[in-house]
């Protein structure tokens, strides 16, 4: 979430981790403020959860969290953080019968380590959090809402995401990770652009290809193209927060992600031997995570260049 100021941004993680010991295993909600650089882990027992069965609820502790709204009651120490939020006029990634959600057919796949989904690429936030007696107004704001599940996050990956361009409605959500398939691996990548309400898909499971990749310790460019179009990317890194992470349930890996990166994006209709320019323009306000080794994604991605 993001204020209208684009001053404040926050990132909050509700999960429940599984633990192989029984006495690991807990409820938790992170939460994340971009602007003090920190992160706050309330750490809950499995008996504070409750979790709705037939759409996206859940209850941890005193706090609530739905596809319309998150109300937040936290106190851990001297640290305490109360918010009420609504989000208006939420954009899922379509589901469809054979292709249900952002992982397409994947999503049938049993045993695989995680699973990814996209409540809302864009909607409006409106509200308040106060930190430690600080309220901060967020009305006018702008939020995205995914999900994951599963046993482990993959040994590599990269993802970002931002919807903070020269209007409204226009979102970027991607991620390319190493997959374990079958005793050996492959990268997988998921690119999702909205604009001018139409979502346009760069995935795996659609046969759009990884033409260009190039990761710096600055930046990272990402070229994709199917059939119809081509979408280049362009980020730059920034510091970030570490936050814990599922590692065979455990949250005991390590993440770190950036609310401050900024993404170019160009998207381009090809016709014939030529392109034509749909969008161009910067996201501000990107969340960024660079995890692993990135030899690994680009050995993955075989046919893919690791140079422009």
């Amino acid at each position: 979430m993001v204020d209208y100021s684009e001053k404040n941004a926050y990132a909050v993680i509700p999960g429940v981790s599984i633990a192989r010991n029984p006495s690991k295993s807990h409820a938790f909600i992170m939460f994340l403020d971009a602007r003090a650089q920190k992160m706050n882990y309330f750490r809950y027992s499995l008996d504070d959860v409750k979790a709705g069965d037939k759409k996206f609820e859940l209850i941890i502790g005193e706090s609530f969290f739905s596809t319309s709204e998150m109300n937040l009651n936290l106190k851990q120490g001297r640290d305490q953080i109360i918010a009420r939020i609504n989000f208006k006029d939420t954009y899922p990634w379509p589901v469809k019968l054979l292709s249900p959600g952002v992982m397409g057919w994947y999503a049938f796949v049993p045993g695989m380590e995680c699973y990814h989904g996209i409540l809302s690429m864009d909607h409006v936030v409106e509200g308040f959090i106060e930190i430690n007696g600080i309220k901060k107004e967020l009305n006018g704001g702008r939020g995205y809402i995914e999900k994951d599940w599963g046993v482990s996050m993959p040994s590599s990956w990269i993802w970002m995401q931002t919807n903070h361009f020269d209007r409204n409605g226009i979102s970027l959500s991607g991620s390319i990770a190493k997959i374990p398939w079958l005793g050996n691996y492959f990268t997988g990548y998921i690119f999702g652009f909205l604009y001018d309400k139409k979502l346009y898909k760069f995935t795996t499971y659609s046969g759009a290809k990884v033409t260009g990749f190039d990761v710096t310790d600055n930046n990272i460019r990402i070229r994709l193209e199917n059939k119809r179009y081509r979408l280049d990317i362009d980020a730059d890194r920034s510091e970030g927060v570490e936050l814990p992470a599922p590692k065979l349930g455990e949250m005991t890996a390590k993440v770190n992600e950036s609310l401050h990166s900024s993404i170019s994006i160009t998207l381009l209709r090809k016709t014939g031997s030529d392109t034509k320019l749909i969008y161009s323009g910067t996201g501000k306000n990107a969340g960024l995570e660079l995890v692993g080794n990135v030899d690994e994604l680009i050995k993955g991605l075989k046919k893919a260049s690791n140079r422009w």
